[in-house]
């Protein structure tokens, strides 16, 4: 007999060998019927997988995420096999669960395959979903997986292979397909009840561009239509939110072919936007005690080779930039710690000097490939709002809670109020990726779990995320659709001060080491400004928004008016512009909403007489007529009082 211990911290016990799917008929018929997959000592597995000793369990449903990633797993698994009943001899990458679904990377050889096949793929994956094939397992010698790739003269599953080690090999077979496979698997086929192929993309083989492009097909399952019919709803809603879209439109930013791939270029609204965000952020750094720096745009070789950024990343940088001088080399800046790292070291410090807090919009470099690049979010350019703390072991967990405090503010000042903080952390089985000691380790993970969990953060825990340097908390905030962006990071450092050879003077009068603090509400500005335009659908809030008013004179003999009452609204820090073109004032109100501009004055004979604006929201309509004054009030009251909300 075994003991199985559920999430409730209850016991039952059961024959060796039980399977997680029986451990859940024995509960509860209709809990089975929902199961999926099933977290065996922490390790998420297949439901009919025996369990052949004590265990904690717990039953994943599609309500859990690790349930989620195995149904599109399989159902990766589902449209593979369509695609081979419909174009035999394909070849198969990688097929993974990804955040809204999965794909496949495909190799047709000289077939091509387009969104016009979709409704056939779709339909066969449906018909043999309701073969209710079920995913078999098998464990097989290295030898005996090569032989069977070599003969199916699969070049991309024996690359795999090449990297797998004799008696980890797992293959699953679901009706005519099997795959090179680790699982986990849903039960069988028919829990997936609807299916949608979205779209089709390059992707070159293990990310590299020297190697062959395949067809990478995107796709989503669900248990049930009704779920993907939101689903699909939820996507148009995001086409029409799409930051590339609203960027356009709203003449934020434009990218130049020119210039090159990845590096945008802010236009004036853009800018204005970018630039108030910087200063709602200098200004909350300097009421908490933040100096402002300033460092180029490149540094040394040996600068980046001491703090391991070469050794990690150089590979994937922009090529060194060459002097006249023999053996001089520079990179382009892809991390800006190491330079406020020359800071501090440039004086000599003492115990009463800490914390030293120093913070900088720094404009970094990090070579994308092509296919990657995606608008704002994923670029070649970008400036972080990075900040480096450096402090006395004893200040860390202080430290810590304060940036975490900086990070709400700056969430509550922007809407961002569905957010999960997760706590990265190394992987204890891989050492090799990280630098340091196991003993600062331990310390700057206590710190931030400690540091979280007396903020009351709703938390999470992964391990093998934390950076190469330490372990850090990442924050992941659901957008106006649901969608999960990780904006914000704080990550606790004891070994960049060690490489550098970082002191201060104790109370002591002996040499210590700082502890580094690495810190970016926002994260990078492009990737910020992205989620904001997607998460407000480019309705920025009042604060924020470039343009808070248009001025609509009814005819052009009340332009001149027009222009004097923009005058009279800077005086009142409202900033806007004036429609002065000769159309309707119907078509100047439909360009004004498009525009989503927060307010519009409309000027007609009645207005300029009384010296009145006829005022509409939007979204709300007419508001009536009334003075400048308490047009003005209104606006610096809503600024106001969303300043207030912020603060507290």
């Amino acid at each position: 007999m075994i003991t199985i211990t559920l999430p409730d911290g209850s016991e039952r016990q059961y024959e060796a060998g039980t399977s997680s799917m029986e451990v859940a008929r024995s509960i509860s018929e209709g809990l089975a019927r929902n199961v999926l997959a099933a977290k065996v000592n922490g390790e998420v597995w297949d439901a009919n997988r025996s369990i052949t000793t004590d265990a904690d369990l717990q039953l994943l449903t599609w309500k859990d995420t690790e349930g989620k990633n195995t149904m599109w797993h399989s159902s990766a698994h589902l449209m593979a096999e369509a695609l081979e009943f419909f174009y035999p001899g394909t070849k198969f990458g990688i097929g993974p669960p990804i955040e809204n679904g999965f794909y496949y990377d495909i190799d047709l050889g000289d077939r091509s395959i387009s969104s016009d096949d979709f409704p056939k793929i779709e339909k066969k994956m449906l018909e043999l979903a309701r073969e209710k094939n079920t995913f078999d397992r098998k464990e097989v010698s290295k030898d005996d997986a090569i032989a069977y790739f070599t003969e199916k003269d699969d070049e991309y599953k024996l690359d795999l292979l090449d990297g797998l080690e004799d008696g980890s090999i797992t293959f699953y077979t679901q009706g005519n397909f099997t795959d090179l496979c680790r699982g986990p698997h849903i039960p069988d086929t028919g829990f997936i009840k609807a299916v949608k192929l979205l779209n089709i993309a390059g992707a070159y083989w293990r990310g590299d561009e020297n190697k062959k492009q395949l067809t990478r097909i995107y796709a989503v399952s669900f248990p049930k239509q009704k779920e993907l019919t939101e689903h699909l709803q939820m996507l148009e809603e995001a086409k029409k939110r799409d930051h590339r879209k609203l960027g356009k439109e709203l003449e934020l930013f434009t990218f130049s072919q020119r210039v090159g791939m990845g590096l945008p270029l802010w236009l004036p609204k853009g800018a204005d936007l970018r630039y108030r965000l910087e200063d709602f952020m200098r200004k909350a750094q300097l009421e908490a005690g933040y100096q402002q720096v300033i460092t180029p745009h490149i540094g040394n070789l040996e600068l980046y080779k001491t703090s391991g950024h070469f050794q990690k990343y150089g590979g994937d940088s922009f090529q060194p930039i060459t002097t006249p001088h023999e053996n001089e080399e520079y990179f382009l800046k892809p991390m800006n710690c190491p330079h406020h790292i020359e800071i501090y070291a440039a004086l000599p410090r003492s115990y009463r000097d800490l914390p030293v807090r120093y913070a900088e919009f720094g404009t970094v470099y990090r070579y994308e490939q092509h296919g990657e690049l995606h608008g704002l979010t994923r670029v070649r350019g970008f400036t972080q709002d990075d900040a480096h703390i450096f402090c006395r072991p004893d200040q860390v967990k202080e430290e810590f809670k304060k940036v975490i405090d900086l990070v709400l503010y700056v969430f509550r000042a922007l809407d961002f109020e569905d957010f999960t903080a997760q706590i990265s952390l190394r992987d204890p089985n891989d050492n090799d990726k990280y630098l340091g000691s196991s003993e600062h380790w331990d310390k700057a993970e206590l710190a931030i779990t400690e540091a979280a969990a007396e903020k009351g953060l709703d938390t999470v825990v992964e391990v093998g995320e934390a950076a190469f340097y330490g372990p850090k908390l990442d924050f992941m905030v659901k957008d106006a659709l649901g969608r999960k962006w990780q904006l914000g990071t704080i990550q606790v450092d004891y070994n960049l001060p060690e490489r550098f050879e970082l002191t201060y003077t104790g109370s002591d009068n002996e040499k210590h080491r700082p502890v580094m603090i690495h810190r970016a509400p926002f994260g990078s500005m492009e990737r910020f400004v992205a989620v904001l335009i997607e998460h407000c659908a480019g309705k920025f809030p009042l604060w924020l928004t470039p343009e808070q008013v248009a001025v609509l004179p009814i005819s052009e003999k009340y332009n001149e008016h027009a222009h004097n009452l923009l005058l009279s609204l800077n005086n009142y820090d409202i900033r806007g512009f004036v429609d002065d073109r000769s159309e309707k004032i119907g078509r100047k109100i439909r360009d004004t909403e498009l525009k989503k501009i927060p307010y519009m004055l409309i000027l007609g004979e009645k207005e300029v007489e009384q010296n009145t604006v006829s005022v509409r929201k939007q979204g709300e309509g007419d508001l009536g007529s009334m003075p400048v004054a308490d047009f003005a009030k209104i606006i610096n009251d809503e600024i106001a009082t969303k300043l207030a909300l912020q603060a507290n």
